[in-house]
């Protein structure tokens, strides 16, 4: 295709360009021609190559994948959360906390009654603000200048932390493997990701500073249970990491506490008392379910300033009906209750299901949060296939990478809701499959991966 694009200045290579697309020449998820390789066979500069890409891309036309490329727009499908529709195999990829261990809310309603919110209102309720700031405050340096803005939920509040402080394909950092919703959030917006590995302690310093070092503008991070290796920033790591940022504190340094009430670590932060700018996002749907669509972000003053505008009474800001229930539970003694023992059954269930991986000749190791990042030792697409056969729905790793590591050899797993039979026939079906792989491949030429027992 790259034949047929002409062009000498950058606005009539996107023009020609648009008109392949508009002709159907090129189609949703099409790649485009590297930028070397256009401008070479265009005979033009290369930044006039990738000013005509950032054209196409500023239009929405186009989107860039990193090391993916860039790719014509509307055909790069990034996975989403939650139940496989359309599906009668038992899903194992949902990522939800178990319906069961969602707080009743029915007593707490009868306890917010109270006058009506008018318009020109704070965007949030003081009951709450108070509860929150207590909640935020402690896992921030001290001394810190902190303020807090409430959203609905947290990808709300990192799609607009970003938006009020990047433009299109600016650069941001992000874990890799990700969560799939901060993958959505960045390509939608037209931003360029940059990966940064996970290991067992978190974010890794070497890939951080490598990310620094190509320009990012901001960095998410998931300090615990990173969704979906479950890996938690150590003291040691955290204390690696802002040492690293020291140089660049006007990076826009995002960390999103998914796990928080539920978490059974402590808390180690990337922000530092020097950092500038900064925001820690902390969301309720975890421990009070998904439907419960708020989350508390604290921040520095100019971040806050900028959300708040952005949540103005009268256009988009967080029910108070909805602020005053999730404070009612959060402040219920009972309820704080049943979140810490809804914490120890998820963490007490992927535990025993590791054991049973282990059983079957696959050690995994266990992280936080609600799911089980399982290592196969072989291609995860071909076992997620062998496991349909079974009647399972299971999630490999390629939907969460961002860099091009080859095929993943993991799954992401929730299985804190199966009982104890299902979990050994799970672990025992996963067994097989990888077996059955691993057979298929020798068959078809030299394995590289160890023998399972």
């Amino acid at each position: 295709m790259i034949i047929d694009i002409e062009g000498r200045s950058a606005s009539e290579i996107a023009e020609s360009l648009r008109t392949l697309i508009e002709r159907g020449a090129l189609g949703p998820g099409d790649a485009l021609p590297p930028v070397r390789a256009l401008a070479e066979h265009l005979g033009v500069n290369r930044n006039t190559a990738v000013s005509a890409y950032r054209q196409l891309m500023n239009a929405g036309v186009v989107i860039t994948l990193g090391r993916g490329g860039t790719r014509v727009a509307g055909g790069a499908h990034v996975a989403q959360e939650g139940f496989a529709a359309d599906t009668a195999l038992r899903d194992i990829g949902t990522g939800n906390p178990d319906a069961a261990r969602i707080p009743d809310p029915s007593r707490a309603l009868a306890r917010i009654a109270g006058r009506a919110v008018l318009y020109g209102e704070p965007v949030i309720d003081p009951e709450l603000e108070r509860w929150a700031d207590a909640w935020m405050s402690t896992d921030l340096p001290a001394g810190t200048a902190v303020r807090l803005t409430v959203t609905s939920g947290a990808a709300d509040a990192v799609e607009r932390l970003l938006a009020q402080a990047l433009t299109r394909d600016d650069a941001v950092a992000l874990e890799d493997p990700c969560f799939l919703t901060s993958i959505h959030t960045v390509r939608v917006a037209g931003y360029r990701p940059v990966p940064v590995p996970v290991d067992d302690e978190g974010m890794t310093v070497d890939g951080l500073r490598a990310a620094l070092e190509q320009g990012v503008r901001a960095v998410i991070c998931t300090p615990r249970a990173q969704n979906p290796t479950g890996a938690s920033l150590t003291e040691r790591r955290a204390a690696e990491l802002r040492a690293v940022l020291r140089d660049h504190p006007y990076v826009l340094v995002i960390e999103d506490d998914h796990y928080s009430l539920l978490s059974r670590l402590r808390y180690h932060s990337l922000i530092s008392a020097e950092h500038r700018r900064w925001a820690l996002v902390r969301s309720v749907s975890k421990f009070l379910g998904p439907d419960m669509c708020l989350a508390v972000t604290a921040s520095d003053p100019e971040t806050a300033d900028r959300l708040a505008v952005r949540l103005t009474p009268g256009t988009t800001w967080v029910s108070h009906l909805l602020q005053r229930l999730v404070h009612a539970l959060a402040t219920d003694p009972e309820v704080s209750a049943q979140i810490r023992a809804h914490g120890e059954h998820y963490a007490a269930r992927n535990a025993a299901f590791a054991e049973l991986l282990t059983a079957q000749g696959l050690p995994t190791a266990v992280g936080d949060g609600l799911n089980v990042w399982v290592p196969l030792g072989a291609p995860a697409r071909a076992v997620a296939e062998q496991l349909m056969r079974r009647g399972w729905l299971a999630r490999p790793g390629d939907e969460f990478a961002l860099d091009d590591h080859g095929p993943s050899e993991h799954l992401r797993l929730t299985v804190h809701d199966l009982d104890d039979a299902d979990q050994r026939m799970l672990a025992t079906d996963i067994g097989n499959s990888v077996r059955t792989v691993r057979e298929q491949s020798r068959r078809s030429g030299p394995s590289r991966t160890p023998e399972m027992r």
